[in-house]
C-alpha cells in the first residue's frame, strides 16, 4: 500500500475525516476504520485501478431532527481514498463489520513482494 488520496465530506458540514490504523501481516494488509453507529449495508467499497475508495454516506437527518442538549459526536459521512499497490489481490479482498470497526482485509499475492535489495554507491 502506498500514500492517501484525501476525500471530501459529502454535504454541507464540515469534512470529517475518519481515523484509519493499517497494519501489514505475512500475507495480507489490514484496515481498520473506527465508524461507530453507522449501518454497515451504507458502506461503500470501491476498487477502481490502484485506488481503494471507502465511503460512507448518511441518508437521513436525524441528527438535525433531535433536541440535543449535547452532542460532541455526529453520524458523519465520509470518503477517505487510498492508493495501493500490485502486490494486493483486489479480487479477495474482504469486509466486515463489528462493533463500530470496518475491517478490510487485502490479501498479498504470493511471491509479488520482492525482497529488500541493497544498493551499493560507487
Amino acid at each position: 500500500m502506498r500514500h492517501e488520496h484525501y476525500g471530501r465530506h459529502f454535504g454541507p458540514q464540515r469534512e470529517f475525516r475518519v481515523p484509519v490504523n493499517i497494519v501489514k501481516h505475512d500475507e495480507s494488509y489490514e484496515m481498520l476504520i473506527f465508524a461507530p453507529d453507522r449501518n454497515k449495508e451504507d458502506f461503500k467499497i470501491n476498487v477502481q485501478g490502484l485506488e481503494l475508495t471507502i465511503s460512507y454516506e448518511v441518508k437521513d437527518n436525524l441528527n438535525e431532527k433531535r433536541n440535543w442538549i449535547r452532542q460532541e459526536f455526529s453520524k458523519s459521512s465520509f470518503h477517505r481514498t487510498f492508493m495501493i499497490d500490485n502486490t494486493v489481490d483486489t479480487e479477495n479482498i474482504s469486509a466486515q463489520y463489528n462493533n463500530g470497526i470496518l475491517q478490510l482485509m487485502l490479501p498479498i499475492v504470493p511471491g509479488s513482494e520482492k525482497p529488500a535489495q541493497e544498493i551499493n554507491v560507487n
